[in-house]
């Protein structure tokens, strides 16, 4: 759908605007862009200035729309509805691997672009099976294609740690979207902050001794969140420092979450990755096997 003319773009949370700001750098789109919250960040430090539009002069000005998806607003649910009543093609690019139709999802009613892309093969199955209703394209994912390109090419970040590991754990929210979504904080069976002390408490597991755990904040999570959780172990913790999520999965040995994206990016660095979802907590829903589950490895250990 994304030929000749200019595109329409908008986004609001960070994992779709990955994806979005390396396909038009990698294709040298021409764009009106309608951005909002961490998309904002992304697209500055991937496509340097920009101007920012009113959604409704980005899509007048534009021949289709080209958006992401996103929990935390309903920014991207608002250009599909307004590139129908206007007459202009809409794409949504899914980043993820759940709750496709959710997604979608307002007021109980659904709210369809007319063509949803993903980035890799599970994505495609499950968009498939969970969006019958619209033609759905399979995308060569081209934020994966730019991080493996540059994991290769890292300069190492943190000194060495001989005989020691290094351990990268990424936070993803999980109490505000279930509240926001559901109505319950506790809708998925654990917070966030629970995950990060079950991983902390059972950080032998991993069989070596552990010298470094960087904790990086989700984009849309604030500074000190998690700083009583961490006051309750006595381990060698500290926060990122805003270096690039491919610089500290380069500098890991193994890279910890819950169902992050970021889980992904350390399985193409070569690193070992686990989920660390709670007891009481669903499965982890990304389908890459390399995947280690905590409560398993905890199980085998008893």
């Amino acid at each position: 759908m994304i030929e000749n003319g200019k595109t329409a773009i908008v986004a609001h949370d960070a994992g779709g605007a990955e994806v979005l700001s390396s396909h038009i750098r990698q294709r040298g789109l021409a764009c009106l862009f309608a951005l909002q919250g961490p998309a904002c960040v992304v697209f500055e430090r991937k496509l340097g200035s920009y101007s920012n539009l009113a959604l409704e002069v980005a899509l007048q000005g534009s021949e289709r729309l080209l958006c992401g998806t996103s929990w935390q607003s309903g920014l991207e649910l608002d250009a599909i509805e307004l590139a129908r009543a206007i007459g202009k093609p809409s794409v949504a690019w899914v980043d993820h691997w759940v709750n496709y139709r959710s997604r979608f999802l307002r007021n109980g009613k659904m709210v369809l672009p007319d063509e949803v892309w993903v980035g890799d093969i599970d994505a495609y199955n499950l968009a498939l099976k969970h969006l019958p209703e619209i033609p759905v394209r399979l995308v060569e994912n081209p934020y994966f294609l730019e991080i493996k390109a540059t994991l290769q090419n890292e300069l190492p970040l943190y000194p060495p740690l001989p005989q020691q590991l290094s351990v990268l754990y990424v936070c993803e929210p999980v109490r505000e979207p279930a509240f926001l979504r559901f109505g319950d904080e506790l809708h998925w069976g654990y917070t966030e902050e629970q995950a990060l002390r079950y991983f902390l408490s059972n950080i032998a597991v991993l069989g070596k001794p552990v010298g470094r755990i960087v904790i990086r904040l989700h984009p849309s999570e604030t500074v000190g969140k998690y700083d009583e959780v961490v006051a309750e172990f006595d381990l060698p913790i500290s926060f990122s420092q805003g270096h690039t999520l491919s610089a500290e999965v380069a500098g890991s040995d193994c890279v910890v979450g819950c169902n992050s994206m970021a889980m992904v990016i350390g399985l193409l660095g070569g690193k070992r990755v686990i989920s660390c979802i709670p007891p009481g907590g669903p499965p982890c829903v990304l389908p890459q096997a390399g995947i280690e589950l905590l409560c398993k490895l905890i199980s085998q250990l008893q």
